[in-house]
């Protein structure tokens, strides 16, 4: 796919010098999804160049709060997790609407809990990650205009000081968040509305523990959130139906407890706001997640309402789909149309995170006799119901999602493959580290891919002695082939279709 051009610099060209080597992949954004993304390429051996418009600092006003479990999952199939769980605070149920309880500890992953930090720890220790995998950061330096064709994609910057050059790459991926100029630059319109205007947010500390990790609820008008920081200091996040202001009206303590009070029974003796702020809650998404060589991920491509915590996690996800491609396209391992499958992939998730957390926040806001009456019957229902509850869970959580597989493909094929024990001792996404897809086989398999990939066994366990079915995990950690009984051939064809051939 080649074509579309963007909005131009009308700038000259600065005297900024080239990088030592000229980045296959400009990424723009160094939030989550973009650290996670160029890390990722890095580590396989792309060089790639990230562009930030803020300075060399992590900011600890974090809106995000929660990992959930598939993150978590796609985490430690890089080696991360252990890290995040050690200062993380990991939590079991989740109780919505005052009488909903889901229960994570029944989750199918090693990771069965939602994990409370704030957004700038996963930050660090993504940014530390990219670093020693020898991404080229360029902060103080905003896209200010993109064009591209056949053959690559040609990025105009404004950096420290006003200096502008160009870069050139074969690809750019545009995780800059929901004013994404990347965005913008490749026309793509980003349609939606807002959901919630004037939403409160304030980081406070307490005199009064709550009595949850995390505390949420949603009274007559008024709905409030409390997460804590780990430092002392809490994110207070608040909305009043009647309250409905712009975003610059200043915002004063007393309004964000007075509200906290009605949603929560009380304020928990706020005091020490350190910062405060007014925010307004959109749910958009972008029709095409690719324009030619050129991506959308995370807040750049879809944005929605605080509600369940997916924002952060479903970026993060976007951005661990993506990578793995784009470093078998550059790397020459894999067809150009390989590409085309994030869209078909990812944007399918991104519609259902808008429809869950969208639905997740309305039912929070009823306030007419009807919508109370149905939220009333659905939280009974879901409490009731196990199987129902459970796929609530797995939603939420990013358990559920599969991606559609070609007609006539195994039915394994696009599911996500639990953290399987290996015949050698090891996890299945232990195996995965290193961005290499993983085949797990019932006997003995010999191949020259050794630097994409890793050949396991199934451990024998009390239920089955011998699994028959042969699979090969891509590096997301889902399904790209399998079947119940392979032979040397058939497992050769699909090796060389989905890594190229062998050395």
């Amino acid at each position: 796919m080649t074509g579309t051009t963007g909005h131009h610099s009308t700038t000259g060209t600065g005297n900024t010098p080239a990088p030592a080597t000229t980045p296959r992949v400009i990424v723009t954004g160094s939030g989550p999804t973009g650290l996670l993304l160029a890390g990722d390429l890095a580590a396989a051996g792309v060089p790639v160049t990230l562009l930030e418009k803020r300075p060399r600092k992590i900011s600890n006003l974090s809106r995000a709060f929660v990992l959930h479990a598939r993150t978590l999952e796609q985490l430690d199939a890089r080696g991360l997790a252990d890290d995040l769980e050690a200062i993380g605070q990991p939590l079991q149920q989740l109780r919505l609407f005052g009488r909903l309880t889901v229960d994570l500890a029944a989750l199918p992953s090693r990771f069965n809990h939602l994990l409370v930090l704030p957004q700038y720890e996963v930050e660090k220790v993504l940014l530390r990650r990219a670093v020693e995998a020898g991404v080229d950061f360029r902060y103080e330096t905003e896209l200010t205009g993109l064009t591209q064709d056949a053959d690559g994609v040609t990025v105009e910057v404004c950096g420290p000081e006003g200096r502008t050059e160009e870069l050139r790459a074969a690809y750019v991926v545009g995780a800059d968040g929901m004013r994404s100029a990347v965005r913008e630059a490749v026309g793509q319109p980003f349609p939606g509305k807002s959901v919630i205007r004037s939403v409160v947010l304030a980081d406070v500390k307490l005199a009064e523990k709550p009595p949850t990790l995390l505390t949420v609820n949603a009274v007559g008008d008024a709905f409030a959130f409390l997460a804590p920081f780990g430092d002392g200091y809490y994110r207070v996040i608040g909305w009043h139906r009647g309250r409905n202001v712009p975003d610059h009206e200043p915002l004063d303590l007393a309004e964000v407890k007075e509200i906290t009070r009605l949603a929560l029974g009380r304020d928990f003796g706020m005091h020490d706001a350190r910062w405060m702020s007014r925010f307004h809650s959109d749910e958009r998404q972008a029709p095409a997640y690719r324009v030619g060589r050129v991506f959308l991920a995370g807040d750049a491509a879809h944005v929605h309402t605080p509600a369940g915590g997916q924002g952060m996690n479903t970026g993060l996800q976007d951005a661990a789909n993506l990578s793995w491609k784009l470093a078998a396209v550059v790397t020459g391992h894999a067809d150009p149309e390989l590409l085309d499958s994030y869209q078909a992939e990812r944007h399918p998730v991104g519609k259902a995170v808008l429809r869950s957390s969208g639905g997740i926040v309305r039912l929070a806001m009823a306030k007419r006799p009807w919508t109370l009456a149905a939220r009333a019957a659905l939280t009974t229902v879901l409490n009731a119901v196990g199987p129902a509850r459970r796929k609530v869970a797995a939603q939420v959580t990013g358990l559920g999602y599969a991606y559609a597989a070609p007609k006539g493909a195994h039915r394994l094929t696009g599911t996500r493959v639990p953290d399987v024990p290996l015949a050698d001792g090891r996890r299945l996404y232990e195996a995965l580290r290193g961005g290499r897809f993983v085949l797990i086989t019932p006997e003995p398999y010999e191949d020259g891919r050794a630097d994409r990939l890793a050949v396991a066994r199934w451990a024998s366990d009390r239920r089955t002695t011998v699994r028959r079915t042969t699979v090969l995990v891509r590096p997301d950690g889902h399904v790209a082939w399998a079947a119940d009984s392979a032979d040397r051939s058939s497992v050769d064809a699909a090796l060389a279709r989905h890594l190229g051939p062998a050395a």
